[in-house]
């Protein structure tokens, strides 16, 4: 019979069990059940028994090893209490069971189900880890990894996911840098990729390289204009250059390939270009990948063939949530969708209303600015043109006020609701001119009033989609020097701001749930706003311009402000509630048909997760704490 109190006791004796906080131990009690063998009985063969869960020793012993081809046993281990065994073979190999079992007489354990198991891992990363780690150190044992299977078998297990997410360039095949000089004749460029059987040569001068040239720059920058072949490569090569570390992942290559719109990544390794990636082959390569859904975006014309794409992205979230792929690589996936079909718009409005009468920036701004959009998404963008001589202000300001508003009208059409707050660039308020920019940031910094905070973080978390970067440099480079000036007062307002939201607990540490229907929910996205709005304060008081709140959070990390322990407990907390929001807001949409929202039923909730995220919002609480005492001198308010 199923004793609690021996469960609590192992969870706190048997590694990695004993990391996770006792809420959660006490959360997972009910869910072990109980197996007692006999003399010597065989419980998993290597490589044939699906394992079940993951087994903890109570009385007892575990004999484990390796059979060899003549069926002799090879690295032979005895485990008694406490010892986990089984979390290596659902992760690494495809749920099948490592090494064989043999439970002696007398032998007690209680089994933690599969599904819950792998929830432990979602929930806790040094948990998961302390599997991942154990192997690693295994496998540097060469008799050890000879009865293992190779790293390719690994492909359909939880661990890999999809190699997508979980393989790093440097263990890829990428082509080799086929090269030439700048004054190079256009047609030996092409008897060279002729020759070479490439499409892409790339072009170097004194400092390195400065260009490529294509197929398509043939065709489009010589033959269609008629340029003669003689003239040199560099008159008609296409740029700028694109490249990426040897140790980013395949999915981040292929995200910055369709932002920057190339179709050649240069590969880079301790400082030196040693090949390059094409967006083709690197497509082609993932198949059904959710990212190849990106490409059909690009490829759509019209606002319904929009509409349509956009209506898709629930599922393609689903599949990847479905696959263990963390949040923050879907909160890319969505961005990057968001951004496709926003450009397309821009595209399509500029082409019906001609080129624009200045030098402009559209930028994405709130959630959409910081790459962490949901599938509940409206409008967050503004527009910043170049300033011009007065004769010149009205016709260019008309120009913007119409652009923003069939922009705006476009985006509404496809899915992207209207901001209720106005914060669109097609309120008159939120398109201008630089200068006129330059002063709203001052004037938000200098009057600090709790209005101005809400207004000056919107539009901290700005990212041009389109136009020229030059004008979101100068409007950094203006905000940089702003906020060297002494002013406690306007980070005290940001701080408070950051205080407004409290994590939804009650006074005995229970999630704190309103009724909605006949649902208890609790409204995610405001018990995940103390995350983005003290990590955001930190940001501005430290000048750090990443947009991104994962990103903020590693380059503090780097300067030193918060520790590895700060950084992870932070990190993993705000994608953890991430992944949730998302699971629920496409579960909204494809199951029950509704427009997503941010309240999340507390029935849809294991107790895994619900004691997952009582303790996030502890860990919300002590930040919060940390704010008020270094920004605001005061402990409590």
């Amino acid at each position: 019979m199923k004793n609690p109190e021996s469960i609590l006791s192992l969870l706190k004796s048997t590694q990695p069990f004993q990391v996770l906080p006792e809420t959660l131990q006490l959360s997972i009690i009910d869910i072990f059940y109980e197996h007692r063998f006999s003399k010597d009985t065989l419980v998993y063969r290597q490589n044939i028994t699906d394992m079940e869960g993951v087994d903890l020793i109570l009385e007892g012993e575990y004999e484990t090893f390796f059979l060899d081809d003549l069926d002799n046993k090879r690295l032979v281990e005895i485990h008694r209490q406490p010892y986990c065994f089984g979390g290596i073979s659902v992760l690494l190999n495809r749920t099948k069971a490592l090494k064989s079992v043999i439970a002696k007489k007398g032998t007690i354990i209680y089994r933690l189900p599969r599904k819950n198991f792998i929830e432990l891992c979602n929930a806790n990363e040094e948990f998961f880890h302390f599997f991942t780690n154990s192997f690693g150190k295994r496998m540097l044992d060469e008799e050890f990894s000879h009865f293992v299977k190779s790293p390719a078998s690994f492909e359909e297990s939880y661990f890999a996911a999809d190699q997508l997410y979980s393989r790093k360039i440097e263990h890829i095949t990428y082509k080799d840098i086929v090269a030439c000089t700048a004054e190079t004749p256009i047609f030996e460029v092409a008897k060279m990729m002729a020759k070479q059987k490439v499409s892409c040569v790339f072009i170097k001068d004194k400092n390195g390289i400065i260009g490529y040239a294509t197929d398509m720059t043939l065709r489009d920058n010589v033959v269609a204009q008629q340029i003669a072949v003689d003239r040199a490569i560099i008159e008609v090569m296409d740029n700028p250059i694109v490249s990426i570390s040897d140790q980013a992942y395949l999915y981040e290559a292929v995200l910055k390939m369709f932002r920057t719109k190339s179709r050649y990544l240069l590969v880079e390794k301790e400082g030196n270009y040693v090949g390059f990636l094409s967006r083709n082959r690197l497509l082609s390569e993932q198949g059904q990948s959710p990212l190849v859904f990106i490409q059909s975006v690009k490829l759509a014309e019209t606002l319904d063939e929009l509409r349509e794409k956009w209506n898709n992205v629930p599922e393609i979230i689903h599949q990847l949530l479905g696959r263990g792929v963390n949040a923050e690589i879907a909160n890319q996936v969505i961005t990057t969708v968001a951004d496709s079909i926003a450009l397309k718009v821009i595209e399509k409005v500029i082409e019906e209303m001609g080129e624009p009468p200045a030098k402009f920036v559209f930028m994405v701004t709130g959630s959409e600015g910081r790459k962490e959009q949901t599938l509940m998404t409206d409008q967050d963008n503004a527009i910043i043109y170049e300033d011009k001589a007065n004769e010149q202000r009205e016709f260019v300001r008309a120009y913007f006020l119409n652009f923003a508003s069939r922009v705006s009208d476009h985006l509404n059409t496809i899915g992207f609701s209207y901001c209720t707050g106005g914060y669109m660039a097609s309120n008159p308020e939120w398109t201008h001119s630089l200068s006129h920019w330059k002063n709203n940031y001052k004037k938000w910094i200098e009057e600090s009033i709790p209005e101005n905070a809400i207004k000056f973080s919107t539009f901290f978390d700005c990212r041009r989609l389109y136009g020229d970067q030059d004008i979101i440099h100068q409007l950094k480079e203006f905000l940089n020097v702003e906020l060297q000036k002494p002013n406690e007062r306007f980070f005290t307002f940001i701080a408070k701001n950051a205080l407004q939201y409290e994590p939804p607990l009650t006074f005995f540490k229970a999630i704190k749930t309103q009724t909605i229907g006949s649902s208890e929910v609790f409204n995610i996205k405001k018990a995940m706003t103390p995350i983005v709005d003290l990590v955001r304060v930190y940001a501005l008081k430290n000048r750090i311009y990443e947009e991104n709140t994962g990103g903020r959070l590693k380059q503090l990390l780097e300067l030193g402000i918060f520790t590895q322990e700060q950084y992870e407990e932070l990190h993993q907390s705000y994608y953890y509630l991430m992944s949730i929001r998302l699971k629920n807001q496409a579960n909204q949409i494809r199951i029950a048909k509704l427009s997503p929202n941010n309240y999340v039923p507390m029935d849809s909730l294991t107790n895994i997760e619900k004691a997952t995220i009582k303790e996030i919002f502890k860990t919300i609480n002590n930040f919060q704490l940390g704010i008020k005492v270094k920004f605001t001198s005061n402990l409590f308010g």
